[in-house]
């Protein structure tokens, strides 16, 4: 597997190049990238008039990504990783079901903090990171925002989804979310540990 790691990588390029790895290549990855300039990103098929609060919105984009999954707002202190293989690389099947317990299993061995709830990854009770995926035929991709910090203003332009997890039971963001860096305190050695934990896969 590949790793490649990058600083404040545009979302819009980050985008584009895990389409065309998922679609041209049958090398497999993994894509860290620390940071963003600020945008909403919704899954394929998100409506921004239910998702978005576009009054407020200001000159922030929305942008939709090619692949299913919910509505975020990302900016410098999101910490994103995908994982992009060909289907044969795991003995599991390629349903959305099994790959993402394989992450979860993957992310709760080397941060025993995390645990996977509802699709979600946790802290406790509290969302620290959102996924999506994508399936092809030989191929599949799963890509991951996670919270290491966050802006309360702009997390606020997102409006409570009409459909969510049931262990959310109707909090706000900010009494459902939670930030990584409250309880990891360096980022650079987060990102050593999970490295380690993914050259053993």
């Amino acid at each position: 597997m590949k790793i490649l790691h990058f600083q404040n990588l545009p979302i819009t390029e980050q985008l584009k190049m895990e389409e065309d790895l998922l679609r041209n290549d049958t090398r497999n990855f993994c894509l860290i990238n620390e940071g963003t300039s600020p945008a909403i990103v919704m899954g394929i098929s998100g409506k921004a008039d239910e998702l978005v609060d576009l009054q407020n919105i200001g000159d922030i984009p929305i942008l939709k990504r090619f692949s299913g999954g919910g509505c975020v707002i990302v900016d410098e202190g999101t910490l994103f990783i995908t994982f992009i293989f060909q289907k044969e690389f795991h003995p599991f099947p390629a349903y959305p079901e099994p790959i993402m317990r394989w992450t979860g299993e993957l992310y709760h061995a080397a941060f025993p903090q995390i645990s996977l709830r509802d699709n979600d990854y946790v802290i406790g009770e509290r969302k620290c990171g959102g996924n999506a995926q994508y399936i092809k035929k030989e191929r599949w991709l799963h890509h991951t925002s996670f919270l290491w910090d966050y802006t309360p203003e702009r997390m606020n332009l997102l409006l409570h989804p009409q459909k969510t997890p049931t262990y959310r039971e109707g909090r706000n963001h900010h009494d459902f979310l939670c930030r990584m860096k409250d309880h990891f305190p360096d980022k650079s050695a987060w990102i050593a540990r999970f490295k380690e934990q993914i050259a053993i896969i």
